[in-house]
């Protein structure tokens, strides 16, 4: 079973990006270190992004091992020409896709869309803000699915906004409109339950950490 490495603080910075992709490059070569540190410092992102698009939590976790064992099969394809986390979560997006194309051939017993579920089992709990992290999920199901996938890459995985448009398969200046109305959107509701002005800052900052 694959594990997660431990959170990065803060934004996810450019050097890390560039460790990443050195990593994955290193692993063409099949050194079992880069792997182990490729595959650690990306799971907890791939686990976050599947888990937004799958409408199955109990899938959430073989879906981001089926995404792993595609990138480590295909890691002779990959040049470094976008980052290794724009390249694997591109990978996952597929994989869910496929998921739900073999679902849909077959017979299915419900139909029940909780990403956030699943996203919320994947945070720590009874900790400061915790509360707060949860009620952003919830407002973030409000959303149409374009603009929450736009905000978790950008917001949520620390995607730059070119990586995520390339995730997306859309421009760029697409990817900056539907986070700028997701904000907005998100914004109005947290203003309408009479939270505080960095409420949606703080409730980010406790997905992120």
């Amino acid at each position: 079973m694959i594990t997660s490495a431990l959170p990065e603080k803060g934004d996810a910075s450019a050097a890390l990006d560039e460790s990443i992709t050195a990593w994955a490059l290193a692993a063409r070569s099949g050194d079992a270190d880069a792997v182990e540190h490729f595959v650690r410092a990306l799971h907890r992102d791939v686990l976050r992004y599947v888990a937004h698009l799958c409408a199955d939590p109990q899938a959430v976790d073989d879906l981001a091992q089926d995404t792993f064992l595609r990138a480590l099969g295909s890691l002779h394809r990959f040049e470094g020409r976008s980052s290794a986390r724009a390249w694997l979560l591109s990978i996952a997006r597929r994989a869910v896709i496929d998921s739900y194309r073999y679902a849909a051939a077959r017979p299915r017993l419900c139909d029940v869309a909780d990403w956030q579920l699943a996203i919320e089992l994947a945070q720590p709990r009874h900790l400061p803000g915790f509360d707060d992290g949860v009620a952003l999920l919830d407002l973030l199901a409000s959303l149409p699915g374009e603009r929450r996938e736009a905000f978790i890459l950008t917001q949520l995985v620390g995607l730059p906004y070119a990586e995520a448009a390339e995730v997306s398969d859309c421009p760029v200046g697409t990817v900056r409109s539907r986070v700028a109305r997701a904000r907005a959107t998100l914004m109005d509701l947290l203003d309408e339950d009479g939270s505080s002005p960095t409420a949606l800052e703080d409730a980010t900052a406790v997905l992120v950490a």
